[in-house]
């Protein structure tokens, strides 16, 4: 992960990535995860996405990994909680109101860390990632959160109209990267309205794993 790209983005408030209403497909498939109240949901690569505070409101615990202290802590003063801070290793964690945020590289974060975690949500992890570290994501997520059931988002395009981020990932490459771990269920398929980022028609993708019984 280039984290300077990261890094300047939040610091120069370069952020159009960051949606200002939670994700509509959250709203409306978040409970194909069949999870108890009180779960506790994971979101890699999270920022300061209003999502978060969704699932507070639901009743859900969160926990996030993300490589920016700017997004935490603005996420953390939009939300009203003080949080407090702890060094762990590689890692920052800020806690506080059932929300956990790990700073830092995500590939620092183990599931010792990470603590139980029921469901992963990955609205734009995955697709901000260039290929040459999908691979290493893919296999770092099974492991520290022991292959828990996710909700997926991801866009479907022709990455040589457009340079990522977010990177285009196909069918064939998500069934590479989890197919024997989990059997995923396509849950809806929208073309983006204008293009994605007004240039390139993209599908955008929701998908349910589960893990492989």
């Amino acid at each position: 992960m280039d984290e300077q790209f990261w890094h300047k983005k939040w610091e120069s408030k370069d952020i159009a990535f960051h949606a200002a209403t939670p994700n509509p497909l959250l709203l409306s498939y978040f409970d194909r995860l069949g999870l108890a109240n009180n779960a506790r949901v994971f979101l890699p690569l999270c920022g300061k996405t209003l999502d978060i505070g969704w699932l507070l409101n639901q009743g859900y615990r969160v926990a996030g990994a993300e490589l920016s202290t700017i997004a935490a802590e603005e996420l953390f003063s939009e939300l009203g909680f003080t949080p407090m801070r702890s060094e762990l290793g590689a890692v920052q964690r800020y806690q506080a109101h059932h929300l956990d945020i790990f700073v830092g590289d995500i590939f620092a974060l183990t599931s010792e860390l990470l603590g139980p975690v029921d469901a992963i949500y990955d609205r734009a992890a995955l697709v901000a990632l260039p290929d040459t570290l999908r691979a290493a994501y893919t296999t770092l997520l099974k492991e520290i959160t022991h292959t828990a059931p996710q909700l997926l988002i991801n866009y479907d395009y022709d990455q040589s109209k457009l340079a990522g981020p977010p990177f285009s990932i196909s069918d064939e490459e998500l069934a590479h990267h989890y197919s024997g771990h989990y059997q995923s269920t396509l849950l809806s398929s929208e073309e983006v309205v204008g293009g994605l980022k007004g240039q390139c028609p993209t599908q955008e993708k929701l998908w349910l794993l589960k893990a492989c019984l």
